[in-house]
């Protein structure tokens, strides 16, 4: 492996090269440009051999990829906020169609107002869509992931395709050293791209058809039966990779300090890093606190969750996200599988990094004082205290 000095999208985009993505279909967004552009350099520098499409929009990006998906290419596109919405019409498609596309967001605030930094609303708006969805915490898990993730949207049990979340600013361009595997290595550990579930002269088929009612929800079960067989797939994706590269992942989740915890923050993405170091301040004062970091949110980890923070009093969730009108999306998800896998712990809601406004240390110590003292409200950090 060679050591780089990158950026988290630079690195993904190393991911990306290392995958052999046959097409790769780009319309540019703040903050995911660079993702794009570095990889048009290593087309050209033929670091990289791959049709690269310039296309004119997001909805096109993504209709390009299914496009090449659909007569058995490996397809790649990116995106972020705005962009992501704006092809929402093709997710359902891609999904739907059983196209294993693989698409990284950076994920940034939605408008209005408008605001080009980092807060999850525009992915987890979309968690409906049956898309796999993962979140890194730092430019080295995108890399990983960019690889892992053709693994596990084209494995057989899923065909699904997969949306990489990265934490546009704090993760897109914040640089750090990262292992880049070498091209030997990540052959290994991919395999080229082969399907059934594509066009075909020699054995025509139909792809992308209508279905009545009685047909319909048939797809529908199995697209769902897809999704929940990632879960396995990941397992495999990550326990392959741990034996060819080294480096070893936790599935859907991650826990820090959770064994003994009697406070637990579960959060997702790059903000994982402060709040262990947080964790790990408090710990110095004999505080019992701990983290889960949501590594997947599609499929969810309903029962890993359950099973971390069964034995905490109170557990708190940290999201850069709001259900305007009700609570936050991932509180919603994490409050269910509390219920349905019978973890009887109290829980709260913070609202957080809504626009890119920065979310500290303090804040997050604030956080599990207020847990501790048994606190139960949906509460906007920075506003007041009151419910919202």
């Amino acid at each position: 492996m060679a050591k780089k000095f990158l950026s988290g999208n630079e690195a993904f985009a190393e991911g990306i090269r290392l995958a052999r993505p046959q097409v790769i279909s780009a319309y540019p967004i703040t903050p995911q440009t660079i993702v794009v552009e570095r990889l048009s350099e290593m087309v050209e520098d033929k670091s990289l051999e791959s049709e690269f499409i310039h296309v004119e929009s997001e909805h096109s990006a993504l209709s390009c990829a299914m496009g090449a998906s659909a007569v058995g290419a490996r397809a790649f596109t990116a995106t972020s906020s705005q962009g992501l919405l704006y092809m929402a019409e093709g997710l359902y498609y891609a999904s739907g169609g059983r196209f294993p596309i693989v698409m990284m967001n950076a994920n940034r605030s939605t408008a209005l107002p408008w605001n080009i930094y980092g807060d999850q609303r525009d992915s987890l708006s979309q968690l409906d869509s049956g898309w796999i969805q993962s979140y890194a915490e730092n430019a080295q898990e995108a890399l990983d992931m960019a690889l892992m993730s053709y693994y596990i949207a084209e494995h057989k049990d899923v065909s699904t395709p997969y949306m990489a979340n990265l934490d546009g600013f704090v993760l897109t361009h914040t640089y750090e050293v990262v292992d880049v595997p070498e091209r030997e290595q990540a052959d290994r550990f991919l395999p080229k791209f082969t399907t059934d579930n594509k066009l075909d002269l020699e054995n025509p088929r139909n792809l992308a058809f209508s279905a009545g009612p009685d047909h319909n929800y048939i797809f529908k079960y199995k697209e769902h039966e897809g999704l929940l067989n990632a879960a396995k797939v990941i397992d495999e994706a990550e326990e392959k990779f741990a034996d060819i590269f080294g480096r070893r992942y936790t599935g859907l989740i991650e826990t820090y300090k959770t064994e003994d915890a009697e406070r637990i923050i579960i959060t997702l993405g790059s903000i994982s890093g402060l709040v262990k170091e947080t964790v790990n301040k408090l710990r110095e004062k004999d505080e019992k606190v701990g983290v889960v970091r949501i590594r997947y949110m599609r499929p969810f980890p309903g029962k890993e969750i359950a099973e971390a923070v069964k034995n905490a009093s109170h557990i708190a969730v940290l999201e850069k996200d709001i259900s305007f009108g009700n609570e936050g999306t991932v509180y919603t998800n994490v409050n269910s599988a509390l219920h349905r896998f019978g973890a009887d712990v109290r829980s709260s809601d913070y609202i957080g990094g809504l626009g890119g406004k920065n979310i500290s240390s303090a804040d997050i110590e604030d956080i599990f004082e207020r847990i501790k003292n048994d606190d139960t409200e949906v509460r906007f950090l920075g506003i007041g205290g009151e419910e919202n």
